[in-house]
């Protein structure tokens, strides 16, 4: 009973992706901070307070000091000391011209008095206060849950500096550190591992059961748990920048900003109290029972949504940090919910973006060896992705690498060096028609699973091809099911050729792959969905993603991608594992029907509790256990959401 909620205009249209990026407006009302300021001091003083009304409410039943014969001195005395935060609450919002259920339960109480029903007014008191305290609780509940992402940060960390070996707090880090790491403690930094072995577990930043193996070159979290041995890290984020430090950033935006349907639960709970106090002037005129009346007051609570609401969001939003997703806000929360189309990025997203030698194919008698020496010869001074590919191929081989003596790159085709004389062609089919060289070339694969052909001749000689392909997420094939079971239509959106494209939409088992997209391309898609009445998610993870992150209902970015594509999206999955995306779509959705349970709920519990009181089914006792039992029953559901103890104390 302690928010307050107001009628309010209906909030501007939010899916204007121009008009996001805003920060909490300070003038809007926070729920769960109403409640702090509204909880009627603090516990103890609380628990004495219901105390005295009970004892009131006793000694009013037994009668043990009532000088005169229709008016109870302990029981108006007390009514007036045990209700005081109610009536205060209720003037400041009459002030403030809000229409709140403080209000109205003033109205109910005061009308009990001057009728006499002075045990009647005690217990009521004693009821509210009661409900006040155990919402005060459950909610207190909810925050520290949240609030106990802070204790995974250690307060000190352990750094090598200039030879020396010195334990310093942790805000004193800085970037480039050495931080040693002693088995069983807490990694203080994000960064890579520059020495030792060891096992991390990750669950409280990644959601991932299984402690992951980490060696040299590895990278690490900041609030991870070093199990093994000991680890040097070079720090490379600090602080907020670090992974854990975005999600405690995005708790923090979630708590302050309020989701459309907030305001729509505020606005709710007003309509209710005006529903109350109007069924209850009819049911004077009609009945002229003031009991029944005073019940119609007592019975209807809009209190449930009004505080269950944003402790549904609250939770939802920690639930999905835990799991390793970062949701900036309770509004991108609720659009996640709506969506029902997912498009997906291809490489770096479905794929590791690192492409991989399948297969080396000989031609004329020539071995993978000499294939890959001549290619990785041509390559050697390449930038081309596939390059990189047949470089580690050379590396696992011991092959030397080695610079040509002249190199030439022709865009779209391949390279063309000289070396010690001798000419290396490497590159697609088109290169080698250019130079008459198509006698004895391997098949090509024809971009079947997405794989690229890269073809080798040296000193006029087909030696053979390479066949490269970016390999599909392990996980990726399970999420796209997972997200076609819960109804959502999923899209593959490539630059890459719509041959490749639709190879790897086949293996993934997508709705539609769609190829050849620049990245104003792929924004024109989302608007043309959006237009057709479509809730779009875009998943991406790079600089040629943004647009597209931008112009969706919901951005979502990898958070191994881009820092352009982590600013422009809404949501961010920590790592690469697209089940985080399932997992958080599914905590949308069910943070959706809590709240949706508790409007129904309490629009059926306020209906039938007004008609029976109305009729005289209700005494004002019953009434106001009905009201206090259904507000909590409403707030311990959206408590349902909350991380458990076992996932936030991890």
């Amino acid at each position: 009973m302690s928010s307050s909620p107001t009628i309010e205009k209906p909030p501007s249209n939010t899916s204007e992706r121009g008009k996001r990026r805003d920060s909490p407006d300070p003038k809007e009302p926070d729920l769960c901070a109403e409640h702090e300021e509204h909880g009627h001091g603090g516990e103890p003083a609380e628990l004495v307070r219901i105390a005295f009304v009970a004892l009131a409410a006793a000694a009013v039943w037994f009668r043990l000091w009532e000088p005169f014969p229709h008016i109870s001195v302990i029981g108006i005395v007390a009514a007036l000391i045990g209700g005081y935060p109610i009536f205060k609450e209720a003037f400041e919002n009459i002030i403030e011209r809000k229409m709140t259920m403080e209000l109205s339960m003033t109205i109910a109480l005061l009308a009990a008095l001057a009728i006499g029903e002075f045990f009647t007014a005690l217990v009521i008191t004693a009821f509210v206060l009661a409900a006040e305290v155990l919402e005060g609780l459950t909610v207190g509940r909810g925050r520290r849950a949240i609030q106990s992402l802070l204790d995974f940060l250690p307060r000190t960390a352990t750094v090598r500096r200039n030879g020396e070996v010195l334990e310093i707090a942790s805000d004193q880090v800085n970037v480039g550190d050495t931080v040693i790491v002693k088995p069983g403690g807490r990694i203080p930094v994000d960064g890579i591992v520059l020495g030792g072995r060891s096992f991390v577990e990750q669950a409280a930043i990644t959601g991932e059961a299984m402690p992951l193996e980490k060696a040299s070159g590895d990278g690490v979290y900041a609030g991870t748990i070093n199990q093994s041995g000991a680890l040097e890290i070079a720090a490379q984020k600090l602080g907020r920048d670090t992974t854990f430090g975005r999600i405690i950033e995005a708790v923090e935006r979630a708590e302050k900003s309020r989701a459309p349907i907030q305001k729509t639960a505020d606005r709710l709970a007003g309509y209710l109290v005006y529903f109350a106090l109007g069924a209850a002037v009819l049911t004077f005129i009609l009945t002229h029972n003031v009991r029944s009346t005073i019940s119609v007051v007592i019975v209807a609570g809009a209190c449930g949504i009004a505080a269950g609401t944003p402790l549904a969001i609250l939770g939802a939003i920690g639930r999905a940090a835990h799991q390793g997703a970062i949701i900036k806000g309770g509004l991108y929360l609720e659009a996640l919910a709506a969506v029902d189309t997912v498009l997906l990025d291809k490489t770096g997203t479905l794929t590791f973006g690192t492409p991989q030698i399948q297969e080396v194919i000989s031609a004329n008698g020539f071995g993978e060896r000499q294939i890959i020496t001549a290619a990785s010869i041509a390559e050697r001074k390449s930038e081309h992705p596939l390059a990189k590919a047949v470089l580690a191929r050379a590396t696992e081989l011991a092959i030397p690498l080695v610079d040509p003596d002249q190199f030439s790159y022709t865009p779209g085709r391949g390279v063309r060096v000289s070396y010690e004389g001798e000419e290396i062609l490497v590159g697609s089919l088109s290169l080698f028609v250019a130079h008459g060289m198509t006698k004895g070339l391997p098949v090509s694969s024809d971009g079947a699973g997405g794989v690229s052909d890269v073809y080798v001749a040296r000193a006029g000689q087909v030696l053979g091809s390479i066949r490269i392909a970016d390999v599909l997420r392990p996980e990726a094939k399970n999420a796209v099911a997972a997200m076609r079971q819960m109804g959502l239509r999923t899209v593959l959106l490539s630059g890459d050729a719509q041959a490749v494209t639709s190879s790897a939409g086949r293996d993934l088992g997508v709705d539609e792959a769609v190829g050849g997209l620049l990245p104003e391309q792929k924004a024109k898609r989302v608007a043309e969905l959006r237009s057709k009445g479509r809730n779009v998610a875009m998943v991406g993870d790079g600089i040629n993603d943004a647009p597209a992150l931008v112009e969706a209902n919901v951005g979502i970015a990898m958070g191994s991608g881009t820092d352009v594509a982590r600013e422009s999206a809404d949501v961010i999955l920590i790592g690469s594992d697209l089940s985080k995306l399932v997992e958080t779509l599914q905590v949308a959705r069910r943070c959706h029907g809590i709240i949706m349970q508790n409007f129904v709920g309490t629009l059926v519990v306020d209906s039938i509790g007004v008609g029976m009181a109305a009729f005289g089914f209700l005494n004002p006792l019953l009434a106001a256990f009905i009201h206090v039992t259904s507000e909590l029953a409403f707030i311990l559901n959206s408590t349902r959401l909350l991380p458990r103890g076992a996932e936030s104390g991890r």
